[in-house]
């Protein structure tokens, strides 16, 4: 009778199996279940960058077109900033705070220092790129986003995410739109908008998403309408199409995933390569 064994010799060729070499295939072995619902939940961390985005540009088309004020968006985002600082250590009672053990003060003191020097240089932003030609800075800004887009940690683990990457593209964008809008204040008040929606704005999603579920999907939801009633004052064609793209993202998308999992068909078997499952901790003491 014919052994998987390779230390006797056996009246058989090399590549010798029995009739029992296929009961021990198996399907599917480490194939994850996916949940429809769970599925459009997590889909929701990427519209809310899409809407972010989409946010970030619809103001600087105000402020460009003279239709925002920069004071009015700074004491507006000043504003807002306050709440989520707030409700950032309401969701979880401060225990994050604590765990990290930074103090409120700190992050006023690096709040400061953030918008003194940004305001400082707010006059060289603004010149920065006086010799780039508009077309070349908008084509710039796209590409910086749709990177940004990219790179955005979404919570998946892949060698793709890079969040420090995806920021620092984001910023650039900012920086080279802040530089087309009429004056210094308009850079600064654009630059320190970019930082809060996305760098502090996604933190707060975050916290939210894991500790209150459905405060997160209320956010999502109401974020998703506020970002489709700010383009539909620019286009209306453009609004439809942003609505079209997110209910793709966060129905159509899962919806097909799930159907996409019932033809998911990988075979394990006594082909897999070996794997050690012994702790060989012990030989390299």
């Amino acid at each position: 009778r014919w052994q998987k064994v390779l230390y006797e010799r056996q009246p058989f060729p090399d590549n010798y199996v029995d009739r029992r070499f296929l009961e021990e295939l198996r399907k599917n072995v480490h194939a994850r279940q996916y949940r429809y619902q769970a599925v459009v939940f997590q889909s929701g961390a990427v519209v809310q960058q899409l809407c972010s985005v989409c946010v970030f540009v619809l103001t600087w088309w105000y402020m460009d077109a003279g239709m925002l004020s920069p004071q009015g968006l700074f004491g507006a985002a000043l504003v807002s900033s306050l709440l989520g600082y707030l409700l950032f250590d309401a969701v979880d009672g401060g225990a994050g705070r604590r765990e990290s053990g930074r103090t409120r003060w700190a992050d006023l003191k690096s709040t400061l220092v953030f918008a003194a020097f940004t305001y400082g240089f707010s006059p060289v932003l603004k010149t920065l790129t006086e010799s780039i030609s508009t077309d070349t800075i908008y084509a710039m800004s796209a590409l910086m986003l749709l990177g940004h887009l990219i790179f955005f940690d979404y919570g998946a683990n892949a060698a793709i995410v890079s969040s420090t990457l995806s920021l620092n593209m984001a910023i650039f964008a900012s920086v080279c739109l802040a530089s087309r809008l009429p004056r210094s204040l308009h850079a600064f008040v654009m630059v320190t908008f970019a930082m809060q929606i996305f760098a502090l704005w996604p933190m707060l999603q975050k916290k939210l998403k894991a500790r209150t579920p459905r405060s997160y999907v209320g956010v999502t939801v109401l974020f998703a309408l506020a970002a489709l009633m700010g383009l539909a004052t620019v286009s209306s064609v453009g609004a439809v199409l942003f609505a079209s793209l997110l209910l793709t993202i966060s129905c159509l998308c899962p919806y097909c995933l799930i159907r996409l999992q019932l033809l998911k068909d990988n075979i394990h078997g006594p082909w897999d390569e070996a794997e050690i499952k012994e702790d060989l901790s012990r030989f390299l003491m």
